[in-house]
């Protein structure tokens, strides 16, 4: 699932196979289908832990004391200054209209929750959901310029 997230983060779905992700891993092409029958499968399975990864990492930094806007700003900013790639949902979700059912719900799940998470920590819903946007507008931005330190000019007014 690594090697499929690495994948998916670095070419999107289009841009990976079965038989990269073995190569990737060292076994044959038959040992990832037999865990995951299709690829619609593995890219839900993905999503899904990625969501669950991220939720956590933002109630680790809820837990230390960072308000839910921070919280959100600094796990993003996790994750673009450690891989440098998109956020696997925000980048899955560029091409939902051409994601199977399976894999488009994993992603929808990941947004409906941070917009749940922060409407429940006290933010309107149409902050949420700005709050949502800025972030990964401002990773694509930093991604699409190669420039890491766009990420925290676009989301500064969010501090």
């Amino acid at each position: 699932m690594d090697a499929a997230e690495e994948r998916i983060r670095r070419t999107g779905y289009s841009g990976f196979s079965f038989r990269e992700i073995a190569a990737d891993v060292g076994v044959k092409s038959a040992s990832v289908h037999y865990h995951f029958p299709t690829k619609e499968k593995l890219a839900a399975a993905v999503a899904r832990r990625y969501t669950d990864r991220f939720l956590e990492a933002v109630d680790h930094q809820l837990a230390g004391g960072e308000d839910i806007v921070e919280a959100w700003r600094q796990v993003f900013r996790v994750a673009l200054q450690r891989d440098g790639r998109m956020c696997l949902c925000g980048a899955l979700g560029a091409t939902s209209q051409d994601l199977s059912r399976e894999v488009r719900d994993e992603v929808k799940r990941f947004f409906l929750l941070g917009i749940d998470k922060l409407t429940m920590a006290g933010l309107a819903r149409n902050s949420a959901l700005h709050v949502l946007a800025a972030l990964e507008g401002a990773m694509l931005t930093a991604n699409v310029l190669e420039d890491p330190s766009l990420f925290d000019k676009g989301t500064a007014a969010l501090a």
